[in-house]
């Protein structure tokens, strides 16, 4: 998850921003990209799962069922949706703002850091951390990326194999030991509330910068 994060919130955040601030909307490419940032947002996650399979874990890349193929396939999973919650966010600055930063002679590079991404942070940082509480609960994706739904250490480093809770409460679930169905629930339970403490996190910097702003 966090190196679902690492990935998909920077690119996400530096695409909404160009498609939003820089980008020629009559150019073929940038219409294109919109066009398909859109798609992406709705394509069911399994597909994503095939498509790391055939290309990241087995295809050119080659890297197999490791930590980094899982955290890249959930940062694409979850990027078409920090771009659209980004794009939103910016959009609803004032353009009063950035037209009063460049009538002051501010360069645009300018108005949009000190201007624009500041007012828009609280949109920002909500949709963000919405999407990686997303990715904290995918598991089909991981299920055909070869992800274990036991493991006997700890992944030392990103090329080490991995299991995710989800994948946990899938296979504990359905046992028949009742000890392990147990576990299973006490494993919903900490989702739950890892989820609860990511929604808050996010509705915290919201209010925070809202108030600031």
């Amino acid at each position: 998850t966090g190196l679902c994060a690492a990935l998909a919130i920077p690119v996400g955040i530096a695409t909404a921003l160009y498609l939003e601030e820089f980008a020629r909307k009559e150019r073929w490419y940038n219409r294109l990209l919109d066009v398909n940032i859109q798609n992406l947002a709705a394509v069911p996650s399994i597909v994503y799962g095939i498509l790391g399979l055939a290309f990241i874990a087995r295809g050119p890349l080659g890297w197999g069922p490791t930590v980094k193929t899982a955290g890249l396939i959930l940062a694409l999973l979850v990027l078409p949706t920090v771009i659209i919650a980004s794009r939103e966010a910016i959009r609803a600055v004032p353009g009063s703002l950035s037209s009063g930063s460049l009538a002051l002679g501010a360069t645009k590079w300018q108005t949009v850091r000190k201007q624009v991404l500041p007012a828009a942070i609280p949109g920002i940082a909500t949709g963000s951390i919405l999407s990686v509480s997303r990715a904290v609960g995918e598991t089909a994706p991981l299920l055909l990326l070869g992800g274990l739904t036991f493991l006997k250490q700890n992944p030392t480093s990103l090329d080490d194999r991995y299991t995710t809770v989800p994948l946990m409460i899938y296979s504990y679930a359905t046992s028949p030991k009742a000890e392990l169905r147990e576990i299973a629930a006490a494993s919903i339970i900490m989702l739950m509330i890892l989820i609860l403490i990511l929604n808050g996190i996010a509705i915290l910097i919201r209010n925070k910068f809202q108030r600031r702003w």
